[in-house]
């Protein structure tokens, strides 16, 4: 079974929206803003979204952006959210995406791809740590109210 990873199209936004309803649930986020981010991936180019097939059926995206690394004067990826299909899992279509995004990286000269994850999501971590090296860095978020 083969796994393709290509640039998300137009065509693929019935099956993009169940999967990142798939993907929002997991997280527990009731409402998705799905057209406003649709929106920042074909019209504003904020954000590049890739889908994985597997035998032409779509299984999975990620999506991506760039981001300037001050200190080291370059810039990066960020990988905002990688999501497979339930059903598909098991196929190497998680590890499929996050190879295209290294080569995506070394084609762009990105010097790092960057991603977070829940701390409980131990699953995607055996993933990440196959593909990846765990930080010691801690996340902040803050909000501007």
């Amino acid at each position: 079974m083969g796994v393709v990873v290509r640039p998300v199209v137009e065509s693929d936004l019935e099956r993009w929206r169940e999967l990142y309803l798939g993907y929002a649930e997991f997280y527990e986020v009731d409402d998705p803003q799905l057209d406003g981010l649709w929106r920042l991936i074909t019209e504003d180019g904020a954000v590049e979204c890739f889908v994985a097939e597997v035998d032409g059926a779509v299984a999975g995206f990620a999506h991506v952006h760039g981001f300037v690394r001050p200190l080291d004067g370059g810039e990066g990826g960020y990988l905002d959210d990688l999501y497979v299909d339930p059903g598909s899992r098991g196929y190497g279509v998680g590890a499929a995406l996050l190879e295209h995004l290294r080569e995506l990286a070394r084609d762009r000269g990105w010097k790092v791809v960057r991603w977070i994850t829940a701390d409980d999501n131990v699953t995607a971590q055996r993933l990440y740590d196959h593909h990846a090296q765990r930080t010691p860095w801690v996340t902040y978020d803050m909000s501007p109210s």
